[in-house]
């Protein structure tokens, strides 16, 4: 692969990146005006009904077919790898992420979620049979590290229960969804486009979506304000339909490994974005256990 391909690839991962930390932001700044599982369902029914729109566009006037492209594969396996991506990174990644952020910073959050080539190289071992070399056990020893150090700090602070933050612990949860969802789609993107993959997988988990938002909505209440529709459509757009195509094209040309190597990026885009439109503090920390963790990363790829 060509030098000028390879930044292409960086850039589109580092682009897809910053809009995912600046989701992170505003799920935290609109915790207590929309559920988790609303707020996951409009962000993707707003991406699955552009995927159409841009589906139809490509397509023309011929009838849509779930191809999108030819020579795909069609076979059970493929789509239960489609299935996989919708449930682990469009249905069960967001909701967790939201939901943590109702308790933990913009900034706890993206460090956590920046622990995802840990979780991809596990990932990539398992399903790709992909050979996990010294350096990756190293770096992912060192992101593991910054994780437990900024967690058990603020658990053992002076004046304090010594509990983790259960915000904390959800995305871990997430991140490790996340780094499956990304294993998932360098299967599915071996024999499909990288647009056929992100969007046959985002409707395979938009109904999911909107009848956990359903059942969300008995429960807790929403009231549909200006500023609350306006950063879903936001998010729906941004961290949804550009974040995900640019981030599979990215792995699509170099990789799950290399890829998550700049994913550690969300560490530094989301801590800075808290601190800017949140007001959140950057503690010694923080700073410390991001450092470790973005060296964890690029040590592991």
């Amino acid at each position: 692969m060509s030098l000028r391909s390879k930044i292409s690839a960086y850039l589109l991962v580092n682009l897809a990146t910053l809009f995912w930390a600046s989701n992170i932001a505003l799920g935290r700044a609109m915790r207590d005006e929309i559920g988790p599982v609303t707020l996951s369902a409009a962000r993707f029914l707003v991406g699955g009904l552009i995927y159409a729109l841009l589906f139809q566009a490509m397509t023309g006037n011929r009838a849509p077919t779930p191809a999108g492209v030819t020579g795909i594969s069609h076979t059970p396996r493929h789509y239960v790898i489609l299935a996989g991506m919708g449930l682990s990174g469009v249905f069960a990644f967001p909701i967790l992420l939201y939901q943590g952020l109702k308790f933990t910073t913009a900034a706890h959050a993206a460090l956590i979620i920046a622990t995802g080539p840990l979780f991809t190289l596990l990932f990539s071992a398992v399903l790709l049979r992909q050979k996990v070399q010294l350096k990756s056990v190293i770096g992912m020893i060192i992101s593991l590290v910054g994780v437990a150090f900024v967690i058990g700090t603020e658990a053992l602070a002076p004046g304090g229960q010594a509990q983790v933050n259960p915000g904390d612990v959800m995305a871990l949860v997430a991140s490790a969804l996340w780094g499956l969802y990304s294993v998932l789609a360098r299967l599915a993107i071996q024999t499909r486009s990288t647009f056929s993959a992100t969007a046959l997988s985002t409707w395979m988990a938009v109904p999911f979506l909107l009848l956990a938002g359903g059942m969300e909505l008995r429960s807790v209440s929403f009231t549909p304000t200006m500023p609350v529709l306006l950063g879903a459509l936001y998010i729906g757009i941004f961290p949804t339909v550009i974040s995900f195509l640019a981030w599979n094209e990215g792995i699509r040309r170099v990789g799950p490994g290399q890829a998550m190597a700049f994913y550690n990026m969300l560490v530094v885009y989301g801590a800075l974005l808290g601190a800017i439109f949140l007001g959140e503090s950057l503690t010694w920390q923080v700073m410390l256990g991001g450092a470790l963790v973005v060296a964890g990363g690029v040590t592991a790829a």
